[in-house]
């Protein structure tokens, strides 16, 4: 032991309040930097299928001036694919747009379940609601606090909005080099993308398990036989397992 150690512990007092400055951070200070990274993560690779949409837009008969404004003003990738597949399939705008607006219906859920976490009020509602989506949604729902799950949720939300926007711009203008979305394997981000942030809520228990496969199993029997979008709100309903108390789950279990 050198003398540095001595005057360590026997020159200074005990300071019970060493360990003070962590505990009295901010709530989730920690869990932010975890949050920035989740939130760049999933908005720059995400945001990259705005190629894959600015190309199927112009492929089916948009101008790249609208599908620049439907990425600026609509900002739900699904609803928007859904949309140019419409248009580019030989239906009407209102059909396509009808069809774009039941897709679009699950981030009203969203907004139910991000109110009280996300806390805003005024006119800040009306900018935070148009980034209400997929992404935003599972990155601050997936965080361990209500800072750092804002965090999170704005994170997300200001990278993938200029990566989408941007790349869908690149996208129309060079549709003829980007052709089919698939060939580069961009729809398969999303996905991909949900599966990372599900995983490890998946090891939180057997519950999470069997709300997980039951969703699984609603959404794919319902896919053939119901119009998109609402497969995945009708899944949904699997979470009402989660919320059950122990003693009823196992009685619907049964």
């Amino acid at each position: 032991m050198d003398a540095t150690d001595c005057r360590t512990r026997e020159g200074a007092p005990e300071d019970p309040g060493a360990a003070a400055p962590d505990r009295a951070g901010p709530p989730g200070r920690s869990a932010r930097p975890a949050a920035v990274r989740d939130g760049l993560g999933v908005g720059i690779a995400v945001g990259v299928s705005g190629l894959a949409f600015g190309a199927a837009a112009v492929t089916a008969g948009l101008s790249v001036a609208q599908a620049c404004v439907l990425s600026l003003l609509t900002f739900t990738g699904a609803s928007q694919f859904a949309l140019a597949g419409v248009i580019g399939g030989g239906g009407g705008l209102v059909a396509g747009t009808l069809g774009a607006v039941l897709l679009g219906g699950r981030n009203a859920l969203y907004g139910l379940r991000l109110a009280g976490l996300l806390g805003v009020r005024g006119w800040r509602r009306l900018l935070t609601a148009h980034v209400v989506i997929d992404e935003t949604t599972a990155v601050a729902t997936a965080q361990p606090d209500r800072a750092a799950a804002r965090t999170g949720f704005y994170v997300t939300a200001v990278s993938l909005y200029l990566t989408w926007n941007l790349t869908t711009l690149a996208g129309a203008a060079g549709a003829a080099r980007v052709g089919d979305p698939d060939t580069f394997g961009l729809d398969a981000l999303g996905p991909a993308v949900f599966l990372a942030l599900l995983w490890p809520r998946l090891a939180g228990g057997r519950t999470e398990i069997k709300v997980a496969l039951a969703a699984a199993v609603i959404a794919i029997a319902a896919t053939p036989l119901l119009p998109p979008g609402v497969p995945v709100m009708l899944a949904a309903v699997a979470a009402l397992l989660g919320s059950l108390p122990a003693g009823r789950r196992e009685r619907v279990n049964a």
